[in-house]
This record gives C-alpha cells, sequence and structure tokens, in this order.
C-alpha cells in the first residue's frame, strides 16, 4: 500500500477529527519555509548520501553495516512477521475449504453389546469409512473481515516504515561515529604536540629558574600546564577507544575486528544540502510515515470492533460418501448445506468496551502522528540552525589560525635573527596548537551536523 494512499486516508481521519469543536484537534501547520538559514543548493534526492563525504572508508563502512546489523536483521524479521499477520487477517474473506478422511474399526470382546454391535455378533469386527469435502463461510455483511485484513496490511506498512526508520538511524550513527573517530585521532596528534611544546617549555623556564631569571610561581604554572596537557592525552585515546567500540557495536562486530583508521579527517568533505520545503517532509520521513500508517490501521480496527457488534451469518456446505468397505467408500454420495445466523445478546459489556478502546487507540495515534510531524520540523529547524552557527564561527575560527600561525612564523623569524626568546616561540607554537584543535572541534561539529541534517530529512540513503 503506498504512501498517497495512507495520506489519503489520514486526511480523511484529520478532517473528521477538525470537525470536533475542540481547538486542539486541528492538524500542524505547515510552514511555507524554514526559518533557519538555507543554503543555496538543490533539494536533496534519495540516493547513498553518505557518498557526498568523499570517504572510501566510510563507503565501507556502511555496506558493512547493511550485512552484519542485529538492529537492521530484527526489524527485517519484524517485517516478515508483519506480512504473515496480513496473510492471516486476510484469510477469512474467503470459503475456508477441508477434506477430511477417516476409518474406523470396531469389535465386542464382551458383555451385551454396545454401539450398535449385537452381543450376538460378538466375534465380528465392524468398519467403517468415510470421506468428505467441506467448506464454510462468515459473509462480511459488515465489513469487519475486510477491515481487519486492511488494518493488518497497514500494520505491515509500519513495518517497513520502521525498517527504514531504523535504517536511517544506523547509517547516521555509523557515519557519526567514524566522523568522530578520525577527529579525535587528529586532536589527539595535536594534544601530543601541544604536550612536547609544553615539556619545551618547562625545560626553559627550569633553565631561567636555575638562572634566577625565573620565579617559582613561573615555574610551578609551567608545570601545572605540563600536567594539564599530560591528562588530555589519556582522555582522547579514551574517547577515542570508546566512539570506536560505539561503531564496533552499530557494525555488529567486536572492536577487536574494527579496521584501523585509514584517512585523514582533514580530507572530509561536507555537502551542501538543499532542506526544501517543510512540505516535503511529509512523505519523505519514514517515521511520519509510520505513524500515520498506524493511525489507518487503528481506524480499521473501530471499524472491526463495530461489526464485531451485530449479527453474523456462516454458511457451510459438504459433499461426502460413507462404507463398511473400502471398495465401496464413493458409491454412497450425499450432500449437506447449513446456515446459522449468531448475534451477541448479553456480554457484560465486552463488545463495546473494545470498540471503545479502539476509538480511544485511534485518538492516541492520531496525536502521536501530530506529535512526529511537528518533531520532524523541529529536528530540521535545529539542524539548519546548528550548521549555520558552525558556518559562522568557523569564519572567525579560521582567521584565528592564521594569525596565530602568522605569529610563530614572525616569532621564528625574530628568534633566528637573535631579535626573541625560545620562550616567545614555544607560547606562540602553543597558541598555534590550540587554535587547530579548535578548528578539528568546529569541523567535526560541521560534518555532524550534515548527517544530522540528512537524519532530519529523512533521507535514508538505500
Amino acid at each position: 500500500m503506498n504512501a498517497s494512499r495512507l495520506s489519503l486516508l489520514t486526511l480523511g481521519l484529520l478532517l473528521a477529527a477538525c470537525s470536533s469543536p475542540r481547538p486542539d484537534n486541528a492538524l500542524p501547520v505547515v510552514p511555507a519555509h524554514w526559518q533557519g538559514p538555507m543554503q543555496a543548493s538543490p533539494t536533496i534526492a534519495d540516493g547513498p548520501w553518505w557518498q557526498a563525504f568523499a570517504s572510501p572508508q566510510l563507503d565501507a563502512l556502511i555496506e558493512q553495516a547493511k550485512v552484519n546489523s542485529f538492529d537492521l536483521a530484527a526489524a527485517m524479521a519484524r517485517v516478515r512477521q508483519a506480512q504473515a499477520s496480513a496473510v492471516i487477517a486476510g484469510a477469512p474473506l474467503l470459503p475456508q475449504v477441508k477434506y477430511g478422511l477417516d476409518a474406523s474399526r470396531q469389535r465386542l470382546l464382551h458383555g451385551k453389546g454396545y454401539n450398535g454391535i449385537d452381543a450376538n455378533d460378538g466375534d465380528r469386527t465392524y468398519s467403517s469409512y468415510g470421506t468428505a469435502l467441506s467448506a464454510s463461510y462468515e459473509v462480511d455483511f459488515w465489513g469487519g473481515k475486510a477491515a481487519a485484513r486492511d488494518s493488518a496490511r497497514y500494520s505491515l506498512d509500519a513495518s517497513r516504515f520502521d525498517r527504514q526508520t531504523v535504517e536511517l538511524t544506523l547509517f547516521s550513527g555509523v557515519a557519526g561515529s567514524y566522523l568522530q573517530s578520525l577527529a579525535l585521532a587528529e586532536q589527539l596528534q595535536i594534544a601530543r604536540l601541544n604536550l612536547a611544546n609544553a615539556k619545551d617549555v618547562l625545560k626553559v623556564v627550569q633553565t631561567r629558574h636555575a638562572a634566577g631569571s625565573a620565579t617559582a610561581l613561573e615555574l610551578a604554572q609551567q608545570r601545572s600546564l605540563v600536567a594539564a596537557q599530560e591528562r588530555q592525552v589519556p582522555l582522547l585515546e579514551q574517547q577515542l577507544q570508546e566512539t570506536r567500540i560505539t561503531l564496533a557495536t552499530l557494525l555488529g562486530e567486536p572492536v577487536q575486528r574494527l579496521p584501523a583508521i585509514g584517512e585523514r579527517f582533514e580530507a572530509i568533505r561536507w555537502p551542501d544540502i538543499g532542506a526544501g520545503v517543510p512540505s516535503d517532509l511529509l512523505g519523505r520521513r519514514p517515521d511520519i510515515a509510520a505513524a500515520e500508517a498506524r493511525l489507518a490501521a487503528a481506524q480499521a480496527n473501530v471499524q472491526v470492533a463495530r461489526a464485531a457488534m451485530l449479527p453474523s451469518l456462516t454458511l457451510g456446505a459438504s459433499l461426502g460418501s460413507g462404507a463398511q468397505v473400502f471398495d465401496q467408500l464413493l458409491r454412497s454420495p450425499y450432500y449437506s448445506l447449513t446456515a446459522g445466523l449468531a448475534a451477541p445478546i448479553f456480554d457484560n459489556g465486552r463488545l463495546g468496551a473494545e470498540r471503545d478502546r479502539a476509538v480511544a487507540q485511534r485518538e492516541e495515534l492520531l496525536a502521536t502522528y501530530r506529535g512526529s510531524i511537528v518533531s520532524a520540523f523541529a529536528d530540521v529547524e535545529k539542524a539548519l540552525n546548528g550548521i549555520d552557527g558552525v558556518d559562522r564561527q568557523r569564519e572567525w575560527q579560521d582567521e584565528e589560525v592564521r594569525q596565530a600561525r602568522t605569529a610563530f612564523e614572525l616569532a621564528q623569524s625574530r628568534y633566528r635573527a637573535g631579535a626573541e626568546t625560545l620562550l616567545t616561540v614555544l607560547e606562540t607554537q602553543r597558541t598555534l596548537y590550540q587554535a587547530q584543535d579548535q578548528q578539528v572541534q568546529l569541523r567535526l561539529a560541521r560534518v555532524q551536523g550534515s548527517v544530522a541534517l540528512y537524519k532530519a530529512l529523512g533521507v535514508v540513503g538505500r
């Protein structure tokens, strides 16, 4: 069942809800455009969005996740369960046909006779054989059976959309974890350079302190800085290992089998993503489509509950034959036709309560559907706002790195000319390393913002 048919049915439900005097039953307002700044790029299309980061290793990890992810395998199994449930729910719409073949043998062991066996015939054995082809059918006067089938089909659609949601979450999780591991590896390299720089400065300060030109306070401050840099290295190593463990879990592998990082973070690029218009989101996000399908299934369940309160008509027919000798089994054919009408009279309110429960569940899922739309809009707005904020910071961060590099180069030049001290050179080098570390963090925030926007837009990328 396609999304357009679901949308038409859900639109009918929403229109019916809007006819209620309650003001909170209106469909969430769909804005004409996004509030956050948007890049001037065409609207994205479905496809492998992770390829836009130009990372062959990321592409390989995504393919591995498709094959090995346990979450994805479980989602696919749930789809198969829903497919079987849909077949089961549709079966009562057609007659149930059965064929039977039976045989029996009786002999009186002792006594005065039993079940048609006379005591005088106690030494005789009686045999009987029978065969019959029967069909039964409950007429679906009130549409309850068809509604049950439709409910199962909508539930199947919801399971398929849930699988897409799992894929979207899995792929974005793999991308985010891998990109973070690249950034942490680069930050770790910078931290080690910073530590080496701090130790070099400490040597200079110790020499000056021994010569009496540096105070004990300056020496203690530099030792404290070295200790802080020493602490930063194992912290980043821990974070890097934790990120790799998370990535391995998403891939369904132990971390020992995770391949080593084979590329530099600076080689990663981020794409320009066109968010389109908010109305596009309604047809793209799989979680919205799943909520819509469940709402349609709930509406069908209301019809099922109402039909159960009405009379039911069952028709039956059978054709068979029987004999006491197997060779004569088909020589005595017979047929029978039956009809039965049943209606509930008293069930202590059970059927009415089931109807009320179905109606309440429909109202719950209608609210859930509306909430999923609002949450989807918020996800995109937050992603766009985050990207814009990082881009504006990066403009100044790039300038900070350029100026820090210029200061370091000038200090080196002046030091070689004898016009500057080694301590100044080392301080400008430390400032450059700190600016580069911040630049890596902002770059990570930018690529993760792109991943978040892809996820918010519902681009599954299969």
